[in-house]
């Protein structure tokens, strides 16, 4: 099942206010003609109770009107001719638009899937919206990556609704079943991150992506274990990211060497100084050292593989060369002019 972005009011919540404001119709309604029972006639004419003010206000109100109780008095049909049958119109308005209500939103939701289905193409789908979905989603979004191009999914009910919350497409289902990723287009997308809780479900993921886009599109897997990404690396996985193995050398470094945990932490953390990215090379810097640009240049990426400054290779620009550098990310409220 396909979720699309959470709105501002959702269908339930329209519902609720209408059942609530029909209730009340009813409530206030059954109040005064209880209050003026005496001016109602039964054909049992044993007198009106609480429960027959009930039943005379939900017949009324639905205009069943089966005429065993009738009002008598002058008084009781004023108040038939001046509240209960505006109120009548009232609730005929609120069943009617509730009805409608129901029915705008399913038309609403289809003309949505249908056009996201439509025009859902070159998107990175993030499987499993766990603390690692989340991270890699707000990576995308820095970088310049469109809510829009990203697809969630999670087969766990309140990450769904954290995503979607979130202003994300979430297909709800599990990763390792090709119809769900079929759900997601997964043969159109540009990459596939696999952010799952245990690397036994990141190798049936990948193997299953694998399988349906014979290796066309990028896989990027997490493993918590180093011992299971050359696994990953052979079910299909093109890049492969052990998270164990990268946390247990960041605490090394916050030991031996605690101003280095600093740098890392500020180059990964958004907004905080520093943050890395990658640009085109532009055609007044070919043919120039990387060392000597404005920007600060740390590796250079050639035809898909990284050249480091180190490298001979690395020594000049060359055309179509990606420059990896160090940008300043500090907030713009927070630089000076």
């Amino acid at each position: 099942m396909i979720h699309f972005p959470a709105q501002r009011r959702g269908p339930l919540s329209a519902l609720s206010m209408r059942l609530a404001a029909a209730v009340g119709l009813v409530l206030a309604v059954v109040t005064v003609v209880y209050l003026d029972r005496d001016g109602y006639r039964d054909v049992n004419e044993d007198g009106i109770t609480l429960l027959d003010c009930f039943y005379y206000v939900v017949v009324s109100l639905s205009t069943t009107g089966y005429g065993d109780i009738t009002p008598v008095s002058d008084s009781a049909r004023l108040i038939n001719v001046l509240f209960i049958t505006p109120a009548r119109v009232l609730f005929l308005i609120i069943l009617v638009g509730t009805t409608l209500e129901v029915l705008t939103e399913q038309y609403r939701t289809g003309r949505r899937l249908h056009r996201w289905e439509r025009k859902v193409k070159d998107h990175v789908i993030i499987c499993g919206y766990g603390t690692k979905g989340r991270s890699a989603v707000s990576a995308l979004l820095e970088n310049g990556f469109e809510k829009s191009r990203i697809v969630v999914v999670e087969r766990n009910g309140a990450a769904l609704r954290q995503a979607t919350t979130n202003g994300l497409v979430a297909i709800e289902g599990s990763a390792t079943r090709s119809s769900v990723l079929n759900q997601a287009h997964v043969r159109t997308a540009k990459a596939v991150i696999i952010a799952t809780d245990s690397d036994d479900a990141s190798v049936l993921v990948a193997l299953t992506v694998r399988q349906l886009t014979a290796g066309q599109v990028r896989i990027i897997a997490a493993a918590r274990e180093a011992e299971n990404a050359p696994l990953l690396k052979q079910s299909g996985a093109h890049h492969v990211i052990v998270s164990s193995a990268t946390a247990g050398r960041l605490l090394g470094l916050s030991t031996s060497a605690p101003p280095l945990i600093d740098v890392v932490e500020d180059l990964l953390t958004p907004g905080q100084g520093m943050a890395l990215a990658m640009r085109s090379a532009e055609r007044n810097e070919v043919g120039r050292n990387p060392r000597e640009l404005k920007s600060l240049v740390i590796a250079l990426v050639r035809r898909g593989k990284v050249v480091t400054l180190a490298d001979q290779a690395g020594a000049v620009v060359e055309t179509g060369d990606m420059l990896v550098h160090v940008r300043d990310d500090r907030p713009t409220a927070n630089t000076l002019p």
